[in-house]
Protein backbone atom coordinates (compact mmCIF):
# COMPACT_ATOMS: atom_id res chain seq x y z
CA UNK A 1 0.00 0.00 0.00
CA UNK A 2 1.55 3.57 -1.09
CA UNK A 3 1.03 6.60 1.30
CA UNK A 4 0.15 8.46 -2.35
CA UNK A 5 -3.06 8.04 -3.74
CA UNK A 6 -3.52 7.48 -7.00
CA UNK A 7 -4.39 11.63 -8.10
CA UNK A 8 -0.48 12.59 -6.00
CA UNK A 9 0.94 9.86 -8.21
CA UNK A 10 -0.78 11.21 -11.73
CA UNK A 11 -0.08 14.79 -10.73
CA UNK A 12 2.93 14.17 -10.34
CA UNK A 13 3.49 11.74 -13.60
CA UNK A 14 1.47 14.35 -15.98
CA UNK A 15 3.53 16.58 -15.01
CA UNK A 16 6.53 15.30 -15.92
CA UNK A 17 5.18 13.91 -19.30
CA UNK A 18 3.57 17.20 -20.20
CA UNK A 19 6.76 19.33 -20.46
CA UNK A 20 7.26 20.64 -23.87
CA UNK A 21 4.32 19.71 -25.37
CA UNK A 22 1.58 21.84 -27.08
CA UNK A 23 -2.23 22.11 -27.34
CA UNK A 24 -2.63 19.42 -29.86
CA UNK A 25 -0.15 16.69 -27.98
CA UNK A 26 -2.02 17.37 -24.68
CA UNK A 27 -5.48 17.24 -26.95
CA UNK A 28 -4.43 13.72 -27.76
CA UNK A 29 -3.70 12.69 -24.30
CA UNK A 30 -7.12 14.11 -22.96
CA UNK A 31 -8.87 11.97 -25.57
CA UNK A 32 -6.68 9.06 -24.68
CA UNK A 33 -7.37 9.22 -21.07
CA UNK A 34 -11.15 9.73 -21.48
CA UNK A 35 -10.95 6.43 -23.58
CA UNK A 36 -9.51 4.65 -21.16
CA UNK A 37 -11.31 6.31 -18.05
CA UNK A 38 -14.38 4.94 -19.90
CA UNK A 39 -13.05 1.42 -20.35
CA UNK A 40 -11.48 1.17 -17.06
CA UNK A 41 -14.67 2.19 -15.42
CA UNK A 42 -16.93 -0.31 -17.34
CA UNK A 43 -14.28 -3.12 -16.61
CA UNK A 44 -14.42 -1.98 -12.88
CA UNK A 45 -18.41 -2.47 -12.92
CA UNK A 46 -18.11 -5.64 -14.65
CA UNK A 47 -19.02 -9.01 -12.68
CA UNK A 48 -15.68 -10.39 -11.16
CA UNK A 49 -17.53 -14.03 -11.54
CA UNK A 50 -17.59 -13.83 -15.31
CA UNK A 51 -14.23 -12.33 -16.01
CA UNK A 52 -11.96 -14.49 -18.64
CA UNK A 53 -8.96 -12.68 -17.46
CA UNK A 54 -5.79 -13.63 -19.36
CA UNK A 55 -3.59 -11.66 -17.37
CA UNK A 56 -0.77 -12.94 -15.33
CA UNK A 57 -1.60 -10.57 -12.52
CA UNK A 58 -4.84 -9.21 -12.48
CA UNK A 59 -4.35 -5.54 -11.89
CA UNK A 60 -7.02 -3.93 -9.35
CA UNK A 61 -9.44 -2.46 -11.86
CA UNK A 62 -11.02 0.22 -9.54
CA UNK A 63 -7.82 1.66 -8.94
CA UNK A 64 -6.80 1.52 -12.29
CA UNK A 65 -10.31 3.35 -13.01
CA UNK A 66 -9.25 5.53 -10.50
CA UNK A 67 -6.26 6.28 -11.94
CA UNK A 68 -7.64 7.07 -15.35
CA UNK A 69 -10.10 9.14 -13.90
CA UNK A 70 -7.27 10.94 -12.38
CA UNK A 71 -5.32 11.14 -15.29
CA UNK A 72 -7.85 12.38 -17.60
CA UNK A 73 -8.80 15.25 -14.76
CA UNK A 74 -4.87 16.19 -14.71
CA UNK A 75 -4.73 16.18 -18.44
CA UNK A 76 -7.92 18.31 -18.71
CA UNK A 77 -6.55 20.86 -16.28
CA UNK A 78 -3.61 21.37 -18.47
CA UNK A 79 -5.81 21.47 -21.63
CA UNK A 80 -7.42 24.24 -20.04
CA UNK A 81 -4.63 25.97 -18.82
CA UNK A 82 -2.73 26.03 -22.14
CA UNK A 83 -6.23 27.49 -23.71
CA UNK A 84 -6.74 30.21 -21.00
CA UNK A 85 -2.71 31.36 -20.81
CA UNK A 86 -2.33 31.26 -24.50
CA UNK A 87 0.84 29.67 -24.32
CA UNK A 88 2.55 27.40 -26.87
CA UNK A 89 3.59 24.69 -24.81
CA UNK A 90 3.05 23.27 -20.98
CA UNK A 91 5.67 24.10 -18.55
CA UNK A 92 5.66 22.46 -15.25
CA UNK A 93 5.74 25.45 -13.47
CA UNK A 94 2.37 26.10 -13.23
CA UNK A 95 1.39 27.90 -9.80
CA UNK A 96 -1.25 24.62 -9.59
CA UNK A 97 1.03 22.04 -10.34
CA UNK A 98 3.84 23.72 -8.61
CA UNK A 99 2.03 24.22 -5.30
CA UNK A 100 0.77 20.55 -5.46
CA UNK A 101 4.70 19.26 -5.91
CA UNK A 102 5.63 21.18 -3.35
CA UNK A 103 2.96 19.77 -1.00
CA UNK A 104 3.89 16.23 -2.11
CA UNK A 105 7.65 17.33 -1.36
CA UNK A 106 6.64 18.65 2.26
CA UNK A 107 4.59 15.54 2.94
CA UNK A 108 7.14 13.06 1.82
CA UNK A 109 9.62 14.72 4.06
CA UNK A 110 7.94 15.26 7.30
CA UNK A 111 7.03 10.93 6.50
CA UNK A 112 10.73 10.42 5.70
CA UNK A 113 11.31 12.26 9.04
CA UNK A 114 7.92 10.25 10.98
CA UNK A 115 10.33 6.88 9.89
CA UNK A 116 13.73 8.25 10.63
CA UNK A 117 12.49 9.23 14.58
CA UNK A 118 10.09 5.71 14.68
CA UNK A 119 13.62 4.21 13.48
CA UNK A 120 15.85 5.41 16.01
CA UNK A 121 13.64 5.16 18.99
CA UNK A 122 13.36 1.41 18.28
CA UNK A 123 17.32 0.69 17.84
CA UNK A 124 17.24 2.75 21.13
CA UNK A 125 15.05 0.45 22.43
CA UNK A 126 17.05 -2.33 21.50
CA UNK A 127 20.17 -1.41 22.69
CA UNK A 128 18.41 -0.54 26.36
CA UNK A 129 19.36 -2.82 28.61
CA UNK A 130 16.37 -4.37 30.94
CA UNK A 131 17.96 -5.66 34.85
CA UNK A 132 16.08 -7.55 36.85
CA UNK A 133 16.73 -7.45 40.13
CA UNK A 134 15.66 -10.20 42.73
CA UNK A 135 15.28 -8.69 45.80
CA UNK A 136 14.36 -10.57 49.42
CA UNK A 137 12.03 -7.97 51.53
CA UNK A 138 14.95 -7.91 54.26
CA UNK A 139 16.94 -6.44 50.94
CA UNK A 140 13.85 -4.71 49.76
CA UNK A 141 12.93 -2.48 52.81
CA UNK A 142 15.54 0.13 53.17
CA UNK A 143 15.85 0.37 49.26
CA UNK A 144 12.02 0.87 49.12
CA UNK A 145 12.86 3.75 52.53
CA UNK A 146 15.64 5.62 50.56
CA UNK A 147 13.11 6.48 47.24
CA UNK A 148 10.47 7.04 49.55
CA UNK A 149 12.37 9.58 50.77
CA UNK A 150 14.28 10.96 47.41
CA UNK A 151 11.08 10.60 46.29
CA UNK A 152 12.02 8.33 43.43
CA UNK A 153 10.37 5.15 42.46
CA UNK A 154 12.73 1.70 43.40
CA UNK A 155 13.64 1.86 39.88
CA UNK A 156 14.61 5.16 39.41
CA UNK A 157 16.50 4.94 42.63
CA UNK A 158 18.39 1.28 41.70
CA UNK A 159 18.84 3.57 38.46
CA UNK A 160 21.31 5.78 40.09
CA UNK A 161 22.54 3.81 42.24
CA UNK A 162 27.12 3.29 41.58
CA UNK A 163 27.94 0.21 39.47
CA UNK A 164 29.00 -1.88 42.69
CA UNK A 165 28.20 -1.69 45.81
CA UNK A 166 30.64 -1.14 48.49
CA UNK A 167 30.51 -3.52 51.84
CA UNK A 168 31.99 -1.62 54.43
Amino acid sequence: MSIWSPQDVVRDAVRRQAAGLDITQVAENVAEAARRKRETSAEAHRDPWTDTGTALVAADPHRLAETWSAKHTDWQRIHTLLQTTGHTAYEPDDATGTQWAREREDYRQERLAAFAAHREQRRQERAATTVQLWLTPDQAGPLQHAADRAGLTLEQLLAHAPGRPRRG
